[in-house]
């Protein structure tokens, strides 16, 4: 009675008459459509208990008999039964139900055929693994079931993914249906979460995540009944699913259309959304502490990564190997090994467990099917508890959940946060040490990496004692950052440390210097490979760069991208032209595409000119003997441009930077177009957002008068003179990560009425403004203050 149907009634049916009389009303035909019998031998009751799986034939075929009847609870109840059960969703929509007997003499049969077979898998198995790597990687990428045909492919599944698509679409057209689908989700996951949990279901039956596949393709899966109910208990299975299935899922939805991953980052996002938006959270209930929201990120990972494989990869050009062990042999210490101090990039996780099984990085991917962006939660972000969040992320990794192992959730803003608190905790340590060596040798050491400079002469003061620094102590560039200007009375608390970098950049990206060339229809620099300075100065400029990260200044450094995904140790190619050259990259790109003999109408080999610093050409072979050997140059013309030819100025530039960052999580937490917004801020400036959020002290509030003409005044400068009045208050002109809204300004009344000029505490962003009796006379006395505002002093 328990049998499944199969095409031998005698299998099935011990009376061959009885067979006779059922076996056409239970099959049908191929097509679904059931034979006159069918009345008679279907009582409206009929739940078809001997169906303990299904294919898309027998749904069809349930279907029909249901549509004329007009009753459809036989196939809600086959709907109920199989969906809510393991075993019966991972038989079900098989690619090849031969492959899946359904009795036990079927079973018994097909095993010993599979072992006469054995020896000729082998053989074919042997035969398919001599085939091209680009047969391989064609078959791969057959992405419009979502699986490949390749029997050797890492994505193989066995169910039918495109059978399974039809069948939702025909049945969740029927409003009866949803329900039943909802309500076996419910079902389902209990077992599963303690299948999962306790038994390794994967390991000894890989077909076990046929059940999410399916269940994913469900296109309700975002609607409100299913966020409340269903997929909180979903996404925790899913969350507990072993490594290497995890991958594999990954894998196989990477080759789905950018609609699918986008359906799937959406019902993500929204149980995201919806939960956060449902619950208040405080310091004593965490978001960190939300199953639900930690279980639909870890979700959101896999879709994540299937949208980097499944966009633009890069995975080669990669130099940060060597570079990485010379950064940690120089900057290995042994002061914190004597005081007992363990390595801070021991703690928490620096590279992701799923990002090392896929082989691929973020970084990697040039273009993804979907814009990072479309990623990031802000309601999440918004209720975050960054400091916590940090603390799980660095010392209870393993214990606590940390939406930092997830960074592409978190906005920029957010990041940035984490990092401030990584580099201020790397301040304390630093003075920990410092203190505690002074104990032990009986001397008194400096906690802090003072500098004290001349105006005049600040790149040689600078270069001097930070290269002695990085020489003698590479970990005294981790110490909170004091500068002190020869003759000036100002104390840092932040202010002069941006001047001093101000001051630095704008020495060293002097174009007389000839440290950097100046693109003017870009209006971006980039390393002269004709420099004559020597490394230490590029060296300083890496520095600089680490040092304004470390302590949170913003630099008015204007890059290309590409120098960005060099530091972040990725090659510049022929694409990355596009922004630091694009007038090459453009006769490049059309080259590319010439149709005519190269050699003969162009005259182009392998051998190349540029012009030194004095203005005389240089050859150079991208081949040896580059002037006998024809087209095809492109690829090697970018690498060097962008690697050879500045090899020697981008190296010492990177140690510089590595010798502040090497420590800490900027590379696994950041993109490159992070770290640009993160150095150099933002060049939008919203100072209405700004207005919205500056406070007011001494007597002032934002109904005054004085106030409303001086915002008045503020809103109706130009760009320029915006800028300056930013550069006066804050010490520089860029908007912080976030935008202006997350600059924290004070306005300070400053005495009554005086010809006095308005004074700024760039420290702080405060400024101090005099109530003065008319808004001409406000507006004049802040140009002109704005516009000489050079050097500090003590009020």
């Amino acid at each position: 009675m328990n049998a499944k149907l199969c095409g031998h009634p005698s299998a099935v049916f011990p009376d061959n008459n009885s067979a006779k009389e059922t076996q056409p009303a239970l099959l049908g035909d191929r097509h679904g459509k059931m034979t006159d019998h069918k009345d008679h031998l279907f009582p409206p009751r009929e739940d078809f208990r001997e169906v303990h799986y299904l294919t898309e034939e027998k749904v069809y075929e349930i279907l029909s008999i249901c549509e004329g009847k007009k009753d459809y609870s036989p196939l809600i109840r086959v709907i109920g039964r199989i969906f809510s059960s393991a075993e019966g969703l991972v038989q079900s929509f098989r690619k090849d139900k031969e492959q899946h007997p359904n009795t036990k003499e079927q079973r018994k049969t097909h095993q010993a055929k599979d072992e006469d077979k054995d020896e000729d898998d082998k053989e074919r198995t042997s035969a398919m693994e001599q085939e091209s790597e680009e047969s391989e990687a064609s078959a791969s990428m057959e992405g419009a079931t979502g699986a490949t045909e390749n029997t050797l492919g890492p994505v193989e599944v066995s169910v039918d993914i495109e059978a399974v698509r039809r069948v939702y679409d025909r049945l969740l057209s029927n409003e009866k249906m949803e329900a039943a689908f909802l309500n076996a989700l419910v079902y389902l996951t209990p077992n599963v979460e303690l299948d999962l949990t306790y038994l390794d279901v994967y390991d000894t039956n890989p077909d076990y995540l046929n059940i999410f596949i399916i269940v994913m393709e469900n296109s309700n899966l975002h609607s409100p009944e299913y966020l409340e109910t269903a997929m909180p208990l979903f996404c925790k299975c899913m969350s507990k699913l072993p490594l290497p299935a995890q991958a594999k899922l990954t894998r196989l939805w990477s080759q789905y259309s950018v609609e699918h991953i986008r359906s799937m980052m959406e019902t993500f996002q929204q149980l995201i959304t919806y939960t956060v938006i449902s619950n208040e959270y405080d310091s004593d209930s965490l978001v960190n502490d939300d199953e639900c929201v930690v279980a639909a990120a870890k979700c959101l990972k896999l879709v994540f990564y299937a949208n980097v494989l499944g966009g633009d990869l890069d995975t080669g050009h990669n130099e940060e190997e060597e570079e990485e062990e010379e950064a940690s042999e120089s900057s290995e210490l042994t002061l914190q090994d004597l005081l007992g101090e363990e390595r801070r990039n021991k703690k928490g996780p620096r590279v992701d467990p799923l990002e090392k099984e896929l082989g691929v990085r973020t970084l990697d991917c040039r273009r993804p099917l979907i814009p990072f962006e479309e990623f990031v939660n802000e309601p999440l972000n918004d209720v975050l508890e960054m400091d916590k969040d940090f603390t799980f992320f660095k010392v209870d990794s393993e214990s606590k959940f940390s939406f930092q192992t997830c960074p592409f959730i978190l906005n920029a803003c957010t990041k940035s946060l984490g990092l401030y608190y990584d580099n201020r905790i790397s301040m304390y340590s630093e003075r920990r040490i410092t203190a505690l060596y002074s104990l032990v040798q009986g001397q008194q050491l400096n906690p802090y990496l003072r500098l004290k400079v001349r105006r005049d002469h600040i790149i040689d003061d600078a270069l001097v004692r930070l290269e002695m620094i990085a020489m003698e102590n590479p970990a005294d560039l981790r110490k909170q950052l004091f500068v002190e200007f020869e003759g000036e009375q100002g104390v840092d608390e932040g202010g002069v440390s941006k001047e001093f970098f101000q001051l630095v950049l704008e020495e060293m990206f002097n174009p007389d210097i000839g440290m950097f060339t100046y693109d003017e229809s870009t209006k971006l620099f980039w390393f002269n490979p004709s420099s004559l300075e020597n490394e230490a100065q590029f060296t300083l400029i890496g520095i600089v760069l680490g040092l304004a990260i470390y302590n949170n200044c913003i630099l008015d450094v204007h890059f290309p991208m590409v120098v960005y995904r060099k530091l972040m140790g990725k090659k510049g190619t022929f694409l990355d032209l596009a922004d630091s050259h694009p007038v090459l990259y453009q006769s490049l790109k059309e080259l590319l595409g010439y149709e005519g003999n190269v050699e003969e109408d162009m005259m182009i080999t392998f051998q190349i000119s540029q012009t030194d610093l004095f203005g005389d050409p240089i050859t150079y072979d991208l081949r040896e003997h580059g002037d006998k050997i024809l087209l095809e140059f492109v690829s090697l013309y970018g690498d060097y441009i962008l690697n050879k030819s500045v090899e020697r100025q981008f190296k010492a530039f990177r140690r510089g930077f590595q010798m502040v960052t090497n420590e800490s999580p900027l590379k696994c937490l950041f993109r490159p177009e992070e770290v640009e917004l993160l150095i150099c801020g933002s060049r939008n400036l919203d100072f209405q957002a700004l207005e919205e959020t500056t406070e007011y002290d001494g007597g002032y509030s934002k109904d005054c008068r004085v106030i409303k003409d001086f915002w008045e005044t503020v809103h109706s400068f130009g760009e320029e003179d915006k800028r300056l009045f930013l550069q006066f208050t804050t010490g520089t002109d860029r908007a912080p990560v976030g935008g202006l809204g997350k600059l924290k300004m004070i306005i300070a009344k400053n005495g009554p009425d005086t010809d006095r000029l308005p004074t700024s505490h760039t420290c702080f962003n405060a400024l101090l403004l005099p109530e003065y009796d008319s808004k001409e006379k406000l507006k004049e006395r802040l140009l002109k203050a704005i516009t000489y505002a050079k050097g500090f002093g003590m009020l």
